[in-house]
């Protein structure tokens, strides 16, 4: 008969496995929260460097300028919803991992439980063998 640690072991590789997903599946948010930022730095960074040239004068001029530092801040707008709603993707990533990674620690933490318990029972065993058997000794000559 299997132990019961022995069976609740495909349980623990399940939840190993899925705790690996789930690390996978949060360091692929982290890599894409980190990409939209850098794109949302640099959208940042062009819109300031173009609003700090000067132009020409003309009033065509003027308000082309006007109307592309518009579009760039529109951008700039989308693109900070897009950080936002890839942050929150994160957050559920990571709340996704912490469920399965304790989900695996508990299941490591009863297996090894079962794992001691049935350690000590079998040196009770054999302890109390070891006892019988002293008891079953004959004495030996000598002693009277």
């Amino acid at each position: 008969m299997k132990s019961r640690a022995n069976r609740l072991q495909p349980a623990a590789d399940l939840a190993r496995e899925r705790q690996e997903a789930a690390m996978q599946k949060l360091a692929e948010h982290q890599q894409r929260v980190a990409k939209a930022e850098q794109q949302l730095a640099e959208l940042e960074r062009y819109r300031q460097e173009y609003a700090d040239t000067s132009g020409g004068v003309s009033v065509s001029a003027l308000l082309n300028r006007r109307q592309f530092v518009e579009r760039i801040d529109q951008v700039i707008s989308q693109q900070i919803v897009e950080v936002a709603r890839l942050n929150r993707q994160l957050d559920q990533a990571r709340g996704q991992w912490r469920d399965a990674h304790a989900r695996e620690r508990a299941l490591g933490s009863v297996i090894d439980s079962y794992r001691e318990q049935e350690r000590k029972s079998e040196e009770r065993r054999e302890q109390s063998e070891i006892d019988e058997r002293m008891q079953h000794r004959r004495p030996t000559k000598g002693w009277s």
